[in-house]
């Protein structure tokens, strides 16, 4: 049981008693630090393979697939100043769509992957641990892609990824924003906590507290990634609607549920209404800084 903040080690209070995961039906909670706000789900399992499908690892944004690659590429550029033709580490690159698409735009491109074969048959130069790469450093920009959530200690991969970026180099992360207006809403039924897979759940300030404490400046946020954001207004209405989770957003990326032509088919017909009816929720949590997800560029601290 986690009893202490992975982050800063002060005291966890309870936030959501009671999540259910959609995949496995297992219920979890998810609890607060009192000092940083980084939020735990508890328990932790010890083993988390059985909580991933293979299906996780290749289609994670389905018909989103191209344009989340492009605008990540516009991050980078944003962040980088259109600087290309130097070293870039992607960490938790799943399939490597993202890896290909920044080697075409010139970078000289690694990435971790704990199942690397789908990227190492594209023929990319992916590991399956950040140890692993410490050959290649140092890199001269770092991106997680909705990767941080996952690990199993957010201080010790900060301060890994400290030691691998370069002098003048960028930390680009991005994560769901527990702080946002769609988990405030929503609360336990929001998409986006996805537990157990999300092992920790961030806002604006756990995650600058995080980054401060591994040396690092955060330089820009966005507060915007409109696939994600969008998906994650229709999806989580849904939920509270219908009695069985995410139906609508595994239609969109692929995978198969087991459950009534009904059911399948109102879900996708709500959905796609709700998700156009969304976006206005969208842009207002954009202009207040309360997105349901939140993308940093960080440097170090010289």
């Amino acid at each position: 049981m986690t009893r202490s903040c992975n982050l800063c080690g002060n005291t966890l209070i309870s936030r959501f008693p009671k999540v259910i995961d959609p995949l496995t039906n297992e219920t979890f909670a998810i609890h607060t630090c009192t000092e940083c706000g980084l939020g735990h789900t508890v328990p932790q399992p010890k083993e988390l393979s059985r909580y991933y499908g293979n299906v996780y690892y290749g289609n994670r944004h389905g018909v989103t697939a191209s344009y989340c690659t492009k605008r990540r590429l516009g991050f980078v550029a944003a962040a980088t100043n259109e600087k290309t033709g130097t070293k870039l580490l992607d960490i938790g690159c799943g399939d490597g769509s993202f890896l290909l698409a920044a080697r075409e735009s010139g970078w000289a491109v690694v990435g971790t992957e704990i199942n690397p074969e789908l990227p190492r048959a594209a023929g990319l130069d992916v590991r399956e641990t950040i140890e692993q790469v410490s050959d290649r450093a140092p890199f001269d920009c770092i991106t997680m892609w909705h990767t941080l959530e996952h690990m199993r200690d957010v201080a010790l991969t900060l301060s890994q990824l400290s030691r691998l970026l370069a002098p003048e180099g960028t930390l680009l992360i991005a994560v769901p924003d527990i702080g946002g207006l769609q988990s405030r809403l929503f609360k336990h039924n929001w998409l986006h906590l996805d537990v157990p897979r999300h092992l920790y759940h961030f806002d604006a300030f756990s995650l600058s507290f995080g980054l401060s404490s591994a040396g690092f400046h955060v330089r820009h946020q966005w507060h915007q990634e409109l696939e994600y954001d969008l998906i994650g207004w229709s999806q989580s209405a849904l939920n509270c609607l219908f009695p069985v989770p995410n139906i609508f957003f595994d239609n969109l990326t692929g995978k198969k549920r087991n459950v009534s032509p009904l059911l399948n088919g109102s879900s996708f017909v709500l959905g796609s209404i709700l998700s156009g009816l969304s976006l206005p929720a969208v842009f207002a949590g954009t202009l207040l800084g309360r997105g349901g997800t939140l993308v940093v560029a960080a440097d170090r601290i010289m």
